[in-house]
């Protein structure tokens, strides 16, 4: 396809790009931030149910727990608005320190909230709070993070730097599991549920102290700084996101629902596969396992993949990965109505490793060629939370429409699940691509 941008006016001679370095600071800040944020997100479908929404009826407190992992993303497009529009205007750099700093507190004060039975409503009401808190705040960092490598990166290989952003998000959800397995393997469940939890979220203030001392030291991409009189000028890059690039913005944002094939194998999947009443029977430990080994063998693929779409494109790896993960994830559920451990780590990670990280090695750097410089930060997080959004209504959709007691759950959820993510396909098709293209005739 051709081109869906009017390159800016030409900018000013951009100093020298430093990739490797902004991709360290890439990898290490996403991995460190995501470890906040995948904490919740195994605690929302294995422990939360018990200890925020006790209720005689199963099927509301596992609703209500995935309910409040959605929450966060909601919060999403009202950080990816803000947020974005700061890092267009006032630099990557400065994003990013405040979205780590904003999630460190909330992460840290998940750890200290007291149970329903010790305050009763004000225990899941408090939560939720700290969850739109989470959310608001992971709204800008991939955009900052992966805006910060596109425009440090060599014109040839922004695939490839650019996977490593994506790597360190998958890095960060192994440190929150590794954390968390040994806890929930070796504890009794009282002691668990009890206080066994909180550990992983509170030591996330060691993981904002690492973090906050690395992004201090990071400088701002040489692209940004060429077009820096620029962006400082604007006020509202919003309004100029919509009003000159709103079949792009619809496009990435369909494309985003690729994020269904996660939020199928990793949120919905452990309630499945955990909850009693469900009749499944695999223990917290066991589906901890399953993140861990799926998460390590995605963070080997990711970069491969991304340097794949240096050579092939972006838009190849992102459609197919959206259709090979719809269609394994009907297999995985399958592999969990099974009872068999070694079938449910095989499809799932055939499911995430491979299906879906396709797309999601290659979707950041390709959404980030679809806006010029001055919108790059909000026009990618606008359109990646608001899709990222959607996606994460659907585990608490999944378990309304095929509740415990249900037959055929994996089939109901899993042809729901396909059907999201051949539109994401679709969308995916719809994009520019911009393989090899010179960063400065993106704008």
């Amino acid at each position: 396809m051709t081109t869906q941008i009017s390159p800016a006016d030409p900018p000013a001679q951009a100093p020298a790009r430093s990739p490797r370095r902004a991709a360290w600071s890439g990898w290490i800040g996403s991995a460190l931030e995501y470890y906040d944020f995948a904490l919740y997100a195994q605690a929302s479908g294995l422990i939360f149910p018990t200890i925020f929404f006790p209720t005689q009826n199963a099927a509301l407190a596992i609703i209500s727990s995935l309910g409040t992992y959605a929450v966060g993303y909601i919060a999403r497009p009202i950080g990816a608005v803000i947020l974005g529009n700061h890092g267009d205007r006032k630099g990557r750099k400065n994003v990013l320190v405040f979205t780590l700093l904003l999630m460190g507190v909330a992460t840290f004060g998940v750890g200290l909230l007291p149970t329903y039975a010790q305050v009763g409503i004000w225990a899941p009401v408090f939560l939720v709070i700290l969850r739109l808190v989470q959310g608001f705040a992971v709204a800008g960092e991939l955009g900052g993070s992966n805006a910060l490598v596109v425009e440090s990166a060599p014109d040839a290989k922004r695939g490839f730097f650019a996977s490593f952003s994506l790597q360190g998000s998958q890095v960060g959800s192994i440190l929150a599991t590794a954390i968390m397995l040994p806890l929930a393997a070796y504890l009794p469940e009282a002691a668990f549920e009890s206080w066994g939890w909180r550990i992983p979220f509170l030591l996330s203030a060691l993981v904002v102290i690492a973090a906050y001392i690395i992004r201090r030291g990071v400088e701002e991409p040489p692209a940004y700084l060429a077009h820096q009189d620029q962006t400082e000028e604007q006020k509202t890059p919003v309004v100029e996101l919509f009003s000159r690039y709103p079949k792009v913005v619809l496009w990435c944002i369909l494309s985003a629902l690729a994020n269904v094939i996660g939020t199928t194998t990793l949120t919905f999947g452990p309630s499945f596969a955990k909850q009693a009443s469900y009749g499944i029977g695999f223990s917290t430990g066991d589906l901890l396992l399953v993140t861990l080994i799926t998460n390590t063998v995605s963070m080997l693929t990711i970069p491969i993949f991304g340097k794949l779409s240096d050579r092939f494109g972006r838009l190849p790896f992102m459609a197919g990965g959206c259709v090979a993960g719809g269609l394994l994830s009907v297999v995985f559920l399958w592999s969990i109505e099974q009872k068999s451990l070694p079938l449910v780590i095989l499809f799932a990670v055939l499911t995430m490793s491979f299906g879906y990280q396709a797309w999601n090695a290659t979707f950041a750097t390709a959404f980030q060629e679809q806006f010029p410089v001055r919108l790059r930060v909000t026009g990618f997080a606008v359109s990646q939370n608001i899709g990222i959004m959607l996606a994460a209504l659907t585990p608490s959709l999944f378990a309304a429409v095929a509740p415990p007691g249900s037959r055929n759950v994996p089939l109901i959820v899993g042809i729901l699940t396909l059907v999201a993510a051949c539109v994401a396909a679709f969308a995916s098709l719809r994009l520019a691509e911009h393989k090899g293209t010179k960063l400065e005739e993106l704008g």
